[in-house]
């Protein structure tokens, strides 16, 4: 009896696991740049861990200091929020659609940025 039970709870652990590494999918449709990097359009999965933001895709993978925040209302859909800074867009914060969490990118030299 006992093994079915066990068996179940790490069933249950083993979902959870998987479903926190998985992250959020994210599509760019245009040229981003976060920190140093260029975004290039595509899909990328993106994993907040320790104070960093992993972009991954197929080819590339992408670090940035970044936080997850919780925003007063859910977001309608995914959006990437960017400022036009000597002509470069540079990622400021991703909007999880369907949810109230925001991914927020850190700038070197600001306040909060992670050492």
């Amino acid at each position: 009896m006992k093994f079915p039970k066990i068996g179940l709870a790490f069933s249950v652990f083993t979902l959870g696991v998987a479903l926190a590494a998985s992250g959020h999918h994210v599509t760019v449709y245009n040229s981003v740049w976060i920190g140093s990097t260029e975004l290039k359009p595509g899909e990328y999965n993106v994993q907040v861990e320790n104070g960093k933001a992993v972009f991954k895709s197929k080819k590339d993978t992408v670090e940035v200091p970044a936080k997850m925040e919780t925003a007063n209302s859910k977001f309608p859909f995914t959006a990437l929020n960017t400022d036009n800074t000597g002509g470069k867009a540079k990622l400021n914060e991703i909007d999880l659609g369907g949810t109230n969490t925001k991914i927020v990118i850190e700038r070197p030299g600001s306040p909060n940025a992670a050492e």
